[in-house]
């Protein structure tokens, strides 16, 4: 068999690689855009019913898009096979069934969720073996540090805080956000249009997200009124668009989700909660080792806000240490890179004879 493929299906974007690898080889929006109607500026419009990732980004003016992937969970099994033929086939140009394959699902995902993926994986994709791993422990491999610490994993879709003692997570005391990137593209939607700049497509939404990664940024003080600068946007059709507060608003949704609306703890709040629900010997150790993943995490001023609150959550005779790691949008896909690269993975991973023997459940039974 050889070598593993490491696969990061996100609700935003897919990251796939070789085990071994330090990033991922390829790394794509995960969605699929279909023609609205005929139009000679797509290409092969005639024959071509659907585009997927980079291709569906580049057209997106004349698709309708979808998003397989909603909340970190898959809603759409047809649009996720078309996701993985694509990242198999065209991406990586391999064949799935050679290799054995590492896949990640978030926490409390819905077992029969996981069943479904092994139907998809083995049955339709016929790989040789597979094993499931969560995003957040595989985090922690990239860290060069202990194996226990409290992971803030921020996606596109959902925010979890897990707490993971010598490798293992502790399910009982993590806590998810229905916060992630996508909610704070659209809080900036809508303070854009209280400038009077209006965005209500799917086209439009893109537009707002790449205007929030490239401007946005956390105050470390939490103060909104925070003095920034302000910067201009040239939108794609010409008109440039000033940004000036809202540079710092639409990012603080993550410390005060009920600026949009959202009844939920900030994430300071969600990790302090997810700790103290460990075991009071363990909760020094999850501190001293509070680790960012994923790529909502990026805002420039987030470590060092987030230690601020966390700090005003503790005793000063508690160390808080958060770590920020460089690349930490693929901070978990390196991570499984390095699990899979292991002597020891073939052994824990699930093999098509053993589910043949034992159908999907036998999914329970192996992975974080």
């Amino acid at each position: 068999m050889r070598g593993a493929i490491v696969v990061d299906n996100g609700s935003g974007r897919v990251k796939a690689g070789f085990a071994g690898d330090d990033l991922p080889r390829v790394v794509f929006p995960s969605m699929i855009g279909r023609p609205k109607a005929f139009n000679r500026a797509l290409p092969s419009c005639g024959t071509r019913e659907e585009y997927i990732g980079e291709d569906a980004q580049i057209w997106r003016g004349a698709l309708a898009l979808t998003y397989p992937i909603r909340r970190g969970v898959v809603q759409d099994w047809d649009g996720m096979a078309k996701i993985l033929h694509h990242t198999f086939a065209i991406e990586m140009h391999i064949s799935a069934e050679e290799r054995a394959m590492l896949l990640m699902e978030p926490p409390l995902n819905p077992t029969a969720n996981r069943e479904r993926m092994a139907e998809l994986l083995f049955e339709t994709f016929q790989v040789p073996a597979m094993y499931v791993g969560m995003p957040a422990v595989l985090a922690l491999y990239t860290t060069g540090r202990s194996l226990s610490g409290c992971v803030l994993d921020s996606g596109e879709g959902v925010t979890h805080s897990v707490p993971v003692f010598e490798g293992r997570a502790l399910r009982h005391a993590i806590t998810r956000m229905d916060v992630g990137g996508g909610d704070l593209t659209d809080y900036m939607t809508t303070l854009l249009a209280e400038r009077g700049h209006y965005f209500t497509t799917t086209v439009d939404r893109e537009i707002v997200r790449e205007v929030k990664e490239r401007t946005t940024f956390v105050a470390v003080d939490g103060s909104m009124t925070t003095a920034c600068e302000s910067t201009s946007f040239e939108l794609p059709d010409g008109i440039v668009v000033e940004l000036r507060d809202e540079r710092v608003r639409a990012p603080e949704v993550l410390f005060q989700p009920w600026l949009m609306g959202k009844e939920a703890p900030g994430i300071h709040e969600s990790l302090a909660s997810t700790i103290s629900n460990c075991d009071i010997d363990t909760r020094r150790d999850l501190y001293s080792n509070v680790v960012l993943s994923g790529g909502n995490t990026l805002f420039h001023g987030l470590p060092e806000r987030l230690t601020n609150e966390l700090n005003a959550l503790t005793p000063s005779s508690v160390n808080v240490r958060v770590v920020a790691p460089p690349h930490r949008q693929f901070a978990a896909w390196t991570g499984g890179s390095i699990l899979a690269s292991l002597s020891t993975f073939q052994q824990m991973c699930i093999s098509k004879a053993d589910y043949d023997d034992c159908g999907s459940s036998i999914v329970h039974r192996k992975g974080f």
